[in-house]
């Protein structure tokens, strides 16, 4: 199938996309990787009237690795991020969850804020983003705004971003101190959207979890962090987070999802899965921030 006509703009600043997405704001739509919104359009799921081309603005093209965050701009792909040795090296769980998403040649087009502006709950960034934290730049004509990711996503495909604005660049944080992380799913194949996902992050101090992070896709409207599964590790010495502990984590995370019946799984098996890949997520995470305990 072919999309309804529409008319093409590729703007080359950021302030001149701006200016087209205001002078229709519910009518156009961005395009970067278009792996998403292009197949939409063909299925005629998505009507645009205006498609604002986004490739061509060079300041949207920075991948840039600091000390205390990793900035990627709303023109890198999804591949670039991934063969980064220095954005691995900060952001470990990132890299390894890019390893999950869909197939290379996807990820050759793909960007990371466009994954994310998409807003699929079984995609695995939004997941990965809720547990990392940060905020994306969202610019309009009227000016820029920054969004933390809890409260970026509001329903099944849908953001905080309002009509008119683009996602510039999104920023993720770097966690100091004897941190690990780890990302699990389980998929019908590999390169398939999630079933059930859940991204892990442990930081150490003085040998007891200082911090903790839990965000799981796949078992509800929205990607979901679970704080509540995340209060029962602060505190704990690495040697004690055992079966028991951990069984206490996946009963918070159960409870705390609000996953829907479909053809592929039934809401009651992912809260269970939820459950058992938390379990092993953590287990590796914590490993790999004793390791990083250990080498520091």
């Amino acid at each position: 199938m072919k999309p309804p006509p529409f008319t093409y703009h590729a703007p080359a600043t950021a302030a001149e996309a701006c200016e087209i997405l205001a002078a229709d704001p519910e009518g156009s739509k961005v395009l970067a990787g278009g792996q998403s919104l292009v197949p939409l359009m063909n299925l005629r799921l998505a009507q645009v009237d205006n498609l604002v081309d986004i490739n061509r603005i060079d300041e949207l093209s920075h991948l840039r690795v600091e000390a205390d965050r990793v900035v990627i701009g709303a023109g890198v792909t999804q591949a670039e991020v991934e063969r980064s040795s220095e954005a691995r090296e900060k952001l470990p769980l990132l890299a390894e969850a890019l390893a999950h998403v869909s197939h290379w040649q996807i990820r050759n087009r793909g960007t990371v804020v466009g994954s994310l502006c998409h807003a699929d709950p079984a995609a695995e960034l939004p997941a990965v983003w809720l547990a990392l934290g940060g905020e994306v730049t969202a610019q309009s004509a009227s000016g820029t705004r920054a969004i933390a990711p809890g409260e970026f996503f509001s329903s099944f495909l849908e953001t905080a971003l309002n009509p008119g604005e683009l996602a510039t660049e999104v920023r993720l944080d770097v966690a100091n101190g004897a941190t690990g992380g780890s990302f699990k799913e389980i998929s019908r194949r590999h390169g398939d959207f999630a079933l059930v996902g859940v991204a892990t992050q442990v930081s150490l101090a003085d040998g007891a979890v200082s911090d903790a992070r839990i965000a799981v896709c796949g078992a509800g409207g929205t990607p979901v962090r679970v704080p509540a599964a995340e209060q029962v590790l602060h505190g704990a010495s690495a040697p004690d987070v055992d079966d028991a502990l951990l069984d206490q984590v996946a009963a918070e995370i159960g409870g705390a999802l609000t996953p829907g019946d479909d053809i592929h799984a039934s809401a009651e098996y992912r809260r269970h899965v939820a459950g058992v890949l938390a379990r092993r997520a953590l287990r590796e995470a914590l490993a790999r921030a004793s390791a990083a305990a250990d080498g520091s």
